[in-house]
């Protein structure tokens, strides 16, 4: 004998059902891709930020940090070795290859005159002080 249930159509039971693949990674025969980024570590202190980005088997001639007022753009290009030997086949590739890129603004406007950049063990980091604040101008009015 089953049970009886009274139907709703205005139920949102079976919704998560509906969007159960739409935000997850791509798959594609039965391999998940899922595009590669930057992901990045921000810290602040009173004379500037340090930012802390991932970019691993990325060769640091790839790499181009770009800084205008506030605004830092990162940004890569990643290749990965497609050389196969005589005989080989690939199974599965899931390493990205292409370019990332990312880009956000800070509150205070950075120095780019005294920033710096290293890049080490598949980590760059980035030094932006901050613009030592101008004098304001007072501007009479005629």
């Amino acid at each position: 004998m089953s049970n009886i249930s009274r139907y709703d159509p205005f139920s949102l039971d079976g919704v998560p059902d509906l969007f159960q693949g739409l935000f997850r990674p791509l798959r594609a025969a039965g391999v998940e891709t899922q595009a590669a980024s930057v992901r990045v570590d921000v810290t602040e202190d009173e004379a500037g930020y340090t930012v802390k980005a991932e970019m691993p088997g990325v060769e640091k001639k790839d790499i181009d940090v770009k800084i205008e007022g506030n605004l830092v753009s990162i940004a890569a290009k990643v290749e990965r070795g497609g050389e196969l030997k005589e005989g080989e086949r690939v199974v599965r590739r899931e390493r990205y290859s292409g370019s990332v890129s990312r880009a956000f603004t800070l509150a205070a406007e950075i120095d780019d005159e005294k920033a710096s950049v290293q890049y080490k063990d598949g980590v760059l980091t980035l030094t932006l002080p901050k613009r030592a604040a101008g004098a304001r101008k007072r501007l009479e009015i005629n």
